[in-house]
């Protein structure tokens, strides 16, 4: 006999978070040995419950449907993680060609956001003003007008610093 699946209440989607929260948060951060991730893969998998809406047989098989979608979310973030690695951008400096540069990547980590990775992407990555545009999705000319102001910041950084 097969049951229809009946969407999860808010009541529904409490009660497991309270009987089952901090344990599925104990088996994510065992596997991924970070809080952050662990809470993410958490709140994935309540995310599934909330879409899924599957019917358990009893608490043991809900239990049992929980832990295996977490530890799946795990697995498939280590994957990323394995796939994608990379680099904290302040360690950018430990690869820089001579010491005299370490000052400029300091300078350069202090830039708002918005500055820094346009810097990044056309002097350091090599990418053209295009392909910097296409990738921030802004228009060339922002790209310009922030390679300009960022090249000023650092500049007026670097003057003062050397003061």
């Amino acid at each position: 006999m097969l049951q229809q699946s009946v969407r999860p209440t808010e009541t529904d989607l409490e009660r497991m978070v309270d009987i089952y929260g901090n344990m599925l948060f104990r088996i994510c951060f065992v596997i991924l040995c970070n809080q952050y991730d662990a809470e993410d893969a958490v709140q994935d998998t309540f995310i599934k419950y909330l879409t899924k809406s599957p019917t358990f047989r009893d608490s043991e098989h809900e239990k049992a449907w929980l832990i295996t979608v977490a530890t799946n979310h795990c697995k498939n973030k280590r994957r990323f993680h394995f796939m994608h690695k990379h680099m904290n951008i302040s360690d950018l400096q430990l690869f820089s060609k001579n010491e005299e540069n370490y000052g400029l990547i300091d300078l350069l980590m202090k830039l708002p956001d918005k500055h820094k990775i346009v810097l990044l992407l056309y002097y350091v990555e090599g990418y053209r003003v295009e392909e910097v545009a296409t990738i921030l999705s802004i228009t060339p000319s922002a790209v310009k007008k922030r390679l300009q102001r960022g090249r000023e910041l650092i500049r007026e950084r670097y003057r003062k610093e050397k003061e």
